[in-house]
């Protein structure tokens, strides 16, 4: 005979105690340093990417560098500080809205109109214009009067632009601009090279955009513009205006693995790529500038470089904790 009082039904078990975040996990270690040390502007992004956060935040942050010409500036992007609007931060801004898939609407219409206002006579963008009041910029970010159009900004803005299928008259003469550029590339900076993947990955001509990224492709491996065997640095070529360390690797030309760029590499090239990527976070949890900069500027940049590196990371798949 069962006892008297027993329970028919089987003990409940004791809650199971709270699971603890793995600090040591490279997402938590980022977070650590970017609460600690980003922008708004990042913090919200970080939010956007990796806790579930909405993109209103992100854009309302992003509002505050916004100019009644609407460009942007206040030193968006870290290496050209002062309030004048510059196509440089411009295209800093548009990457943030298509990262948060608002890059469109009036926003597109806007920053459009201010992209014509500053563009070349060939329909280019210069990457940053003389400004009455003479902001500060970096070394490496030139401020002319009367600058050239850049590949190195109009490339990854009418990228941008057709992937977000944002139509308007600037980027026809634009997008005939980016063919050229990218197509006549000979002996390219790295950066170009970027650029010019940043182009090819949305351009409306999709066979031609394959053709250019192949012959891309084929120069970057000729003239050794990224580190195959990242524990051989010296045998790769520094690109001008930098330092040994500061060299391309492929996963900074194929940031996601849907890159025309992602061709160019083998899977162990690739794999040996994210693993350098992902050993480079540091004892803070964010990820270092290869670049020098001044203090502020290097900081600010930092935090930019620790969320592309973990969306890179994730967009191949690697484990993040």
């Amino acid at each position: 005979m069962a006892e008297t009082g027993a329970s028919p039904l089987p003990a409940i078990p004791p809650p199971a105690p709270p699971r603890t975040p793995d600090t040591r996990a490279p997402l938590a270690r980022a977070e650590h340093f970017v609460w600690l040390t980003a922008r708004v502007l990042e913090q919200r992004l970080f939010a956007y990417h990796f806790r579930g956060g909405d993109p209103g935040p992100v854009e309302t942050a992003l509002e505050a560098y916004r100019n009644e010409d609407g460009g942007y500036g206040h030193a968006l992007e870290p290496d050209l500080r002062g309030p004048a609007s510059q196509p440089l931060h411009t295209a800093c801004a548009l990457r943030v809205l298509d990262a948060v898939g608002r890059c469109g609407g009036q926003r597109a219409e806007r920053v459009c109109r201010y992209l014509t206002s500053v563009s070349t006579p060939d329909g280019a963008l210069p990457v940053t214009r003389a400004s009455r009041d003479g902001n500060p910029a970096a070394p490496s970010v030139p401020v002319a009067a009367a600058p050239p159009g850049e590949l190195l900004v109009t490339g990854p803005v009418v990228g941008l632009l057709h992937r977000n299928e944002v139509w308007h008259a600037w980027l026809f003469r634009a997008t005939d601009f980016c063919w050229q550029a990218a197509e006549s590339l000979a002996s390219p900076h790295p950066c170009e090279v970027e650029a010019a993947v940043a182009f090819l990955d949305s351009a409306p001509d999709r066979p031609r955009a394959q053709a250019a990224a192949d012959r891309l492709g084929r120069l970057v491996r000729e003239q050794r513009l990224a580190v195959l065997d990242p524990g051989d640095l010296g045998a790769y070529r520094v690109p001008p205006g930098h330092v040994r360390g500061e060299q391309r690797f492929p996963h900074d030309y194929a940031r996601d693995p849907r890159s025309l760029a992602r061709a160019w590499f083998t899977d162990d090239e690739m794999a040996r790529s994210l693993d350098f990527l992902a050993a480079g976070q540091e004892d803070d949890g964010g990820w270092p500038s290869r670049r020098r900069r001044a203090p502020v500027p290097a900081l600010e940049v930092r935090a930019r470089v620790t969320l592309e590196a973990l969306c890179t990371l994730r967009a191949y798949g690697r484990p993040l904790g």
